[in-house]
Order: C-alpha cells, then sequence, then structure tokens
C-alpha cells in the first residue's frame, strides 16, 4: 500500500479494518502514516515524503520522490505481493501501478482522481493502472466505466465517522471552549506549502474578525510538524500564540474542531466534506505560486474548487482563490454566515442529505470488490 499525506492515511487506516477483518493474517506493507501504523502497517517510508500539492512546489523534492518510488517498486517485484493498493497520491502511484501491472502483479487503486473536475487526462492513465478502482463518491463509476475502467463505489470512509447530528457543546468542553461564544475554526491545510500560503492570510482575516465580533474566539488544529510555522504566522499578525484567550492552537483533533465551531474559514482539499459533514457553514479558500495556479487553471473542466460545492453542483459556499483570497473579503464571507441563520439552517439540510449518499459499509463493499480482483 501506498498512501500520501494525512487524509490519504486517513482512508488507508479504515480500508485496513475491513483488509483485516477479512484476512486475520494479512500482512501491509509500503508507505503510510500513524493512523495506518495503528493497524499494524509496516511502513517502509512515512507517508508525509508525499505531502506536497503542485508543480513548483514539488521541484525541490522531486529527485528524492522519483528515487523512493523506483526502490519501492524493485522492492515489490522481489516480494511480489498478492495485491499493491495505491490510495490516492495519483502522481506518484500511477506510475508504481503501471509498472507493477505490467510485471502481472494485481492493482487497485483507492480514490478515483478528479477527472471529472482538474484532470480529464488521468483516466487514460489510471485504465492502463489499476485493474479496479474503489471510489469515494457515487457518480464516479458509471464514467469510469465509459473510458473502460472497472470501479465500484464504497462510499466515503469519513462519513461513517462523523455523528449525523454533532454534538457541537461536548466538542467545545472537550476544547476548553466557551459554549455561549461564536467560535470560528481556522483550517489553513496539512502541508508545509499551505502553512506558508495561507496562515498568514486566515489570520489576517481572524484580526478583523476579532475586531468586530466581542467575545468571539479561534481555535486552529495543527500537525505537530507544523506548529512553529503556523505559531511564527499568528505571532506575524499580531496574536500571541502563548497567551491563550481569544486564540487556541492545538496539536490535532480537527473533527473535535469542526464540531465545536459556527463556521469555518478552511482550504480547499479533503478537509473541506469533513466541515461538510460536520454540517458546518464554511468558506473555502486556497493560494498556490502564480506558475503553479495558471498550469491549474487551464484543468479546470468545472466552476466549482470546493469538494461541497462540487458535489451539490453548487456554489452553497463561498470560495476564495488567489487574489481574491484577501483578508478583508475572507473575513466579510464568515461574518455574512455568522448572521445568516436562516441560510446556515438550509446549508445543513443540504449537507446531511449529502451525508446520506456518502455512507456506506465502505470496508465491506472495498474488500469485496478486491477479492474479485484476487480471484480474478
Amino acid at each position: 500500500m501506498v498512501a500520501g499525506e494525512s487524509s490519504g492515511d486517513l482512508l488507508a487506516g479504515l480500508l485496513l479494518d475491513g483488509l483485516h477483518r477479512r484476512w486475520p493474517g494479512l500482512l501491509a506493507q509500503g508507505i503510510g502514516g500513524p493512523a495506518m501504523a495503528q493497524r499494524g502497517f509496516e511502513a517502509w517510508w512515512p507517508q508525509h515524503k508525499l505531502a506536497v500539492r503542485g508543480y513548483v512546489e514539488v521541484l525541490p523534492h522531486l529527485r528524492e520522490l522519483l528515487a523512493m518510488r523506483r526502490e519501492l517498486g524493485d522492492r515489490l517485484l522481489t516480494r511480489r505481493p498478492d495485491v499493491f493498493i495505491g490510495v490516492d497520491a495519483p502522481d506518484f502511484n500511477f506510475d508504481l501501478e503501471l509498472r507493477l501491472r505490467e510485471a502481472g502483479i494485481k492493482t487497485v487503486h483507492f480514490v478515483s482522481p478528479s477527472f471529472w473536475a482538474w484532470r480529464a487526462k488521468k483516466v487514460d492513465k489510471l485504465r492502463r493502472a489499476a485493474d479496479h478502482v474503489l471510489c469515494i463518491f457515487p457518480f464516479e463509476p458509471e464514467l469510469l466505466a465509459a473510458h473502460g475502467v472497472p470501479a465500484t463505489y464504497v462510499g466515503h470512509p469519513i462519513a461513517n465517522m462523523v455523528p449525523l447530528v454533532p454534538d457541537q457543546a461536548a466538542a467545545r468542553v472537550r476544547l476548553g471552549l466557551p459554549l455561549d461564544a461564536p467560535v470560528v475554526a481556522l483550517l489553513p491545510g496539512s502541508r508545509a506549502s499551505e502553512i506558508r500560503h495561507l496562515a498568514r492570510r486566515f489570520f489576517a482575516a481572524a484580526r478583523l474578525m476579532v475586531a468586530r465580533v466581542p467575545g468571539l474566539r479561534l481555535v486552529l488544529p495543527t500537525l505537530p510538524a507544523l506548529r512553529s510555522e503556523v505559531e511564527a504566522a499568528a505571532r506575524a499578525e499580531g496574536f500571541d500564540p502563548a497567551a491563550g484567550g481569544v486564540l487556541s492552537i492545538i496539536d490535532g483533533q480537527s473533527h473535535a474542531v469542526l464540531a465545536a465551531c459556527d463556521v469555518t474559514l478552511i482550504a480547499s482539499g479533503t478537509a473541506t466534506l469533513e466541515a461538510a459533514l460536520f454540517k458546518r457553514p464554511m468558506v473555502i479558500a486556497y493560494h498556490m505560486p502564480w506558475l503553479s495556479w495558471q498550469i491549474m487553471k487551464g484543468k479546470r473542466l468545472q466552476p466549482w474548487v470546493g469538494l461541497p460545492n462540487i458535489l451539490c453542483g453548487d456554489f452553497v459556499v463561498p470560495e476564495r482563490l488567489q487574489a481574491d483570497a484577501t483578508a478583508e473579503r475572507l473575513a466579510q464571507d464568515v461574518l455574512d454566515w455568522l448572521a445568516a441563520p436562516e441560510k446556515i439552517t438550509a446549508l445543513q439540510q443540504r449537507f446531511t442529505a449529502l451525508h446520506h449518499t456518502l455512507q456506506r459499509d465502505t470496508a465491506q463493499l472495498a474488500t469485496d470488490a478486491i477479492q474479485q480482483v484476487l480471484e480474478g
């Protein structure tokens, strides 16, 4: 197995639960993170090595990534596992899957690339790379079948982890937040490059919000490895992370933070879907180097970038990208949510319907599909 970044690690960990139930003697090895390690996964390289997004941003890491993929492929061709499962990370996994499949090793790809939104050409490579694709969105198998790619809808594992009605009060008690104050969650991403591009923007917007809403509290979950960069960004915008009070920076617990907040200012990515499952209004933002944005912009097939908007087929939440992601606009968008409880109620109804759509017995459906691949 190979899982890239924290979201892939979480998905792979949940899949491993099902794999171990079906095959108790399972040995799983490759590249993974802490969620996979908790299920007995043997990581030859840590998952964070693959946590790089973009085009320009990947260049400093390219030589190391190519060497790692080559060495991993050599090792797998020697050991010849029963099946290789690539979890997301298509830029790393597809070439590896191609090499393994050509050598007769069964390959499964978990999480279809969003060829329907950004990367139409990816589906041609996917057809050659994977014996089967496990899809997390219900409309994907039919689209993949049209391109000759066998696929199964298995639901989104995170939909089974999040309660249909989150307990906001319990989450606030757990995090030490007041029950009666407006709370805004700041989620500027889980990669160092995202922190560099978004954290100061988020804190600058937060400074404006605090000035306009008396008693407003801010909470930001981060990975321990990124904490120093997050705190530096906070200080640069006039916050004192050590003082407590208006701003709480905590290690992990992003789900508790989403349950506790009233609104979240959030980086585009998997976390936006998690926020939707927690039925939280949000403002989606993203910023990357100019050249990477120009390349990405040319690949867009839909008007939306955020997963909640894509899945709802509408701009149900604001998106602020690149030059549009100013502190003033981000702050105003968040404050607009706080001032519109009736809009929040309508949004929560749409997100509840989405939640039901994504709830499936993912581990069972995925292992059924994997067994069919193994049986040919």
